[in-house]
């Protein structure tokens, strides 16, 4: 797989390989959409997340997450970035925000995860 400059490579490289060795579609799919070009990468709003997740549900942003709209779910979200509205908005209803490599160490097969992007 050719490596963009989006996101960093060893955490590309990270994650395919090891869902590669790990049978984990997962990750494999998170590394390639973390592999777009920066003009095709995914911003998602936390409208989305609210209306497309369960509560206490894992969800994983390939991307940046956006402050536009409410959460009201209490969900975990691992993503590339965030906004600094739509941390405190996810914290504040008790969620929590990750990195993508943090919730990789947390979850290395990837079960019960959502991609979203």
């Amino acid at each position: 797989m050719k490596i963009r400059k989006r996101a960093s490579k060893p955490l590309i490289e990270k994650l395919y390989k090891e869902g590669i060795e790990k049978k984990s579609n997962v990750w494999k799919a998170v590394a390639k959409d973390l592999n777009r070009p920066r003009r095709k990468g995914f911003e998602v709003n936390l409208t989305r997340i609210e209306k497309h997740s369960k509560p206490k549900e894992t969800i994983v942003v390939p991307g940046v997450v956006l402050g536009s709209g409410d959460i009201k779910k209490r969900v975990v979200v691992a993503a590339l970035k965030f906004s600094g509205k739509a941390k405190e908005k996810i914290e504040k209803t008790g969620g929590k925000c990750l990195s993508i490599e943090e919730l990789y160490e947390k979850n290395p097969k990837g079960k019960g995860l959502r991609i979203m992007g």
